[in-house]
């Protein structure tokens, strides 16, 4: 089993140092980690670059006698070396860039400062653009935008981790940003390995101190848990239950099914209407997810299930939204001028097989949400599997059995490790798509 991970562990960890290089290029630097009020590292599976905030105190002995945002000075896009570690040693070294200063509290002994610190590639995004023809799988197309040099790819030498798709997609980047493309790439993508083309899709694309990954949303839940979190109101706060590995300090539950949203935006039923201009062919598909969750990876053991009242007696009429296409037929396609000719009627993007899907999924996904606060615990990641359980609400005070409709396996949607004198604590916002516990919440496997 992991380490545990136990309340009096949030008791103040370490933020090693945290070094400012100045961008004149004279090797001058200074290091303002005794000076640091607070400190927050933040990942989202909904975030393209990790990001960070941190608020200081400057006495005005930082650089030659003066304060780090005039002696360096910082102006922007500084770098910035933080190594900081939580109470189990686990230790986290990264390399930032300030993207926005803010000075407050002024007086003439001391000013506090907040920066806000991003990835480089969030800032190079700014400044580069895609021109250039793209051709074959989608996963190849994101592996290219991010390692690409000369001004059309990102370039990074961070790790990836990929998921490769099924699915083949033809396009010019038409001066986008890398940013924009690869989120606009996701809705469009279907996994070789966790989706069954025509019944689901969607990946998300985002950055971890692991790197960059591109990975999609079955493929999340359909991950073994890397922690078992619990949650329950033992006074003992030192000892975690046996199969666990945290023990929660506060735990809140919420449902997030507003039927009106979810009908609205389609995530149960949906309708689409694709049109060919060329061929005048006209075609109506209607969808529902209960007649397509076998083929998907739920976390938990069924999708909601609603009033059959609200049902329409007609198939052809159960749908909640409806979104109209066109499509592209012929579009770009690969190979010599005959090979072209011959792809002359394929489909560029199989919009009946993934469009409807990728709408659905990106809704149920935050069907059901939970966020908890542990002690800082560096080993969790956005994207990352854990499994959560709390008590079963009973009117027997003695009852110790787990509440098995919202416990479960859930996803890191977003995480924030937070650090100050008094302690350091993570923050944790999880989801999934369906109800119900199923599997072991013990990490002892095989």
């Amino acid at each position: 089993m992991s380490d545990q991970v136990l309340s009096k562990q949030a008791e103040p960890a370490s933020i090693d140092k945290l070094i400012i290089f100045s961008n004149e290029g004279d090797g001058t630097s200074t290091d303002i980690s005794g000076g640091i009020v607070q400190f927050q590292y933040y990942e989202s599976i909904l975030q393209d670059s990790i990001r960070a905030t941190v608020t200081y105190a400057d006495t005005g002995n930082a650089v030659n006698g003066k304060t780090a945002m005039d002696g360096l000075p910082i102006v922007g896009t500084e770098e910035v070396n933080v190594v900081f570690r939580d109470n189990l040693e686990k230790k986290l070294n990264l390399k930032l860039y300030v993207n926005k200063v803010t000075p407050f509290a002024d007086s003439s002994t001391k000013n506090l400062v907040q920066l806000d610190l991003v990835s480089k590639e969030f800032i190079l995004n700014e400044k580069t653009r895609l021109n250039k023809r793209f051709d074959g799988r989608i996963s190849e197309h994101i592996k290219k935008i991010l390692t690409n040099g000369n001004r059309n790819g990102l370039e990074t030498t961070k790790d990836l981790d990929i998921e490769e798709t099924s699915n083949n997609y033809n396009f010019f980047g038409n001066n986008k940003k890398p940013y924009y493309t690869m989120n606009w790439l996701c809705k469009m993508s279907v996994s070789a390995e966790n989706q069954k083309s025509g019944d689901s899709a969607g990946y998300f694309f985002y950055e971890t101190a692991e790197g960059f990954k591109f990975k999609s949303i079955d493929g999340l839940l359909s991950q073994k848990q890397k922690k078992s979190i619990m949650f329950n109101d033992s006074s003992d706060k030192q000892n975690v239950p046996s199969g666990y590995d945290v023990k929660a300090l506060s735990f809140d539950k919420d449902n997030n099914i507003n039927v009106q949203r979810k009908l609205e935006m389609g995530a149960f039923s949906n309708r689409t209407v694709l049109f060919d201009p060329f061929t005048c062919y006209y075609e109506v598909v209607t969808l529902s997810a209960e007649e397509k969750k076998e083929n998907l990876k739920l976390a938990g053991r069924e999708l909601p299930k609603f009033n059959k009242e609200f049902d329409s007696p007609d198939p052809k009429k159960e749908f909640s939204r409806t979104s109209y296409y066109l499509l592209d037929t012929g579009t770009l396609p690969s190979g010599s001028t005959q090979q072209q000719i011959e792809k002359s009627r394929e489909q560029n993007k199989q919009l009946k097989k993934i469009i409807s899907q990728s709408i659905m999924r990106y809704n149920q996904l935050y069907s059901s949400m939970i966020s908890v606060t542990t002690a800082a615990d560096l080993t969790l990641h956005a994207g990352d599997a854990v499994f959560v359980d709390s008590p079963e609400l009973s009117v027997d005070n003695k009852n110790d059995n787990v509440d098995r409709r919202s416990g479960g396996l859930y996803i890191i949607s977003d995480i924030c490790h937070h650090y100050t004198p008094r302690g350091a604590f993570s923050k944790i916002n999880l989801v999934r798509d369906s109800l119900g516990r199923k599997g072991n919440h013990t990490t002892n496997r095989l």
